[in-house]
């Protein structure tokens, strides 16, 4: 029988009550994972403190929070990244851009290179996958808007990282019927069995 892979669910809503779609998909890839075998992390955005780097200081070399310390120490165990969060002006909410704006940090996420100008990738070996919820059509975020904010986030934070294979599921229409939200759990259960 294969081995369980480690996995870090990031839950990036910023609300801290936990009643919301994104939640109840992060909760059921969580379940679907570890029926499978898979060890499973979950970083809570919203129950984090933390403040907002302002200068290039404080992203290279600022202090970081005990609880930012512990994400690093989540992510660094992790095979597998699973991203939930809504879509808020196109993009991830602030508090998660802040969020990972602390953990992906010179010396952990990335490196100076030895051989010149640049950086190296330093959370290879890793996968990812970004789950986005939203209002719209999901279809219309990506072909109308070419879904740039969470392009964005694939390319320039985890991909930059060393993080692949990045995949993506775009959730449109959230406040659907109770049916096409049940198939979306059991989609996200599928998911996290296949940690995947």
């Amino acid at each position: 029988m294969p081995v369980g892979k480690r996995i870090v669910i990031i839950q990036g809503h910023p609300d801290p009550s936990g009643n919301r779609f994104g939640h109840a998909l992060a909760q059921a890839y969580a379940d679907g994972a570890r029926e499978a075998g898979h060890e499973v992390k979950l970083i809570d955005v919203a129950r984090i403190e933390f403040p907002l780097l302002r200068t290039q200081h404080d992203w290279e070399s600022g202090a970081l929070t005990e609880p930012m310390q512990d994400a690093q120490n989540a992510i660094g165990w992790a095979d597998h990244l699973a991203i939930f969060f809504p879509l808020w002006l196109g993009s991830m909410p602030a508090l998660l851009k802040g969020f990972l704006e602390q953990v992906m940090r010179p010396g952990f996420a990335i490196g100076t290179s030895d051989s010149g100008p640049g950086w190296t990738k330093r959370l290879g070996g890793r996968s990812a996958r970004v789950v986005v919820t939203m209002g719209m059509p999901a279809l219309v975020f990506r072909f109308f808007f070419f879904a740039h904010g969470v392009r964005s986030l694939e390319r320039n934070v985890l991909s930059f990282c060393g993080i692949a294979p990045v995949r993506e599921t775009l959730i449109g229409g959230v406040e659907a019927d109770a049916g096409k939200r049940a198939k979306w759990l059991d989609t996200m259960r599928d998911l996290g069995r296949g940690a995947r």
